[in-house]
């Protein structure tokens, strides 16, 4: 059997719908980043997105783990013309697109960005990839809505539902894999 454990990034404290944006994660609560560290096994090969708060977050708890190359294919989704606006904002200028985004999620893109669809072609391959090359455990540093990618595929929940999931910054969501076989461990926990 292998685990993947999807480890989201310290949080950024920015208002809006932040996706391919690059901001620095705010690492300050070293006693939470011990505690992952601690809980996430020694052993487990480590890789990350490319944006920095994934990146600094990685570093914070390689230690001794084994660390892939940073992968653009685990950024967060990207928002295009909604990237750093809050939802109110785009809610007053496209009501109707941005409810569907979020109520029917799947082909509906914002304008210039990507649907739920598009990250998970994008996220699924890589991720698939990142499991054979690791050929042991695999701990991805990544984002919200990557997260939400393989718990689908772990759950077999809708995408409405699990877009709908809580994950919290500097958790660890879990899934075994056996046999080709896919299904969620703990999700959204906080060592």
């Amino acid at each position: 059997m292998q685990r993947l454990f999807l480890v989201r990034h310290g949080p950024t404290h920015a208002k809006g719908m932040i996706g391919w944006t690059d901001l620095p994660a705010d690492l300050s609560d070293t006693d939470a980043l011990s505690r992952l560290d601690r809980y996430l096994p020694a052993n487990a090969k480590i890789v990350s997105s490319d944006l920095i708060r994934t990146i600094e977050t990685a570093n914070a708890i390689t230690s001794r783990r084994e660390r892939f190359d940073h992968a653009p294919e685990l950024r967060e989704m990207h928002f295009g013309d909604w990237e750093n606006r809050q939802f109110s904002e785009v809610s007053e200028e496209a009501p109707e697109h941005i409810r569907a985004f979020y109520e029917d999620p799947g082909h509906i893109a914002p304008p210039n960005g990507e649907s739920w669809h598009d990250l998970q072609a994008r996220v699924s391959p890589k991720v698939d990839h990142l499991l054979y090359q690791a050929e042991s455990d695999l701990i991805v540093v990544c984002h919200f809505g990557v997260v939400l990618s393989q718990l689908q595929r772990a759950t077999s929940l809708s995408a409405y539902d699990t877009f709908a999931q809580r994950i919290d910054n500097l958790s660890v969501t879990e899934v075994l894999i056996e046999d080709g076989i896919w299904r969620a461990g703990a999700i959204n926990h906080c060592p």
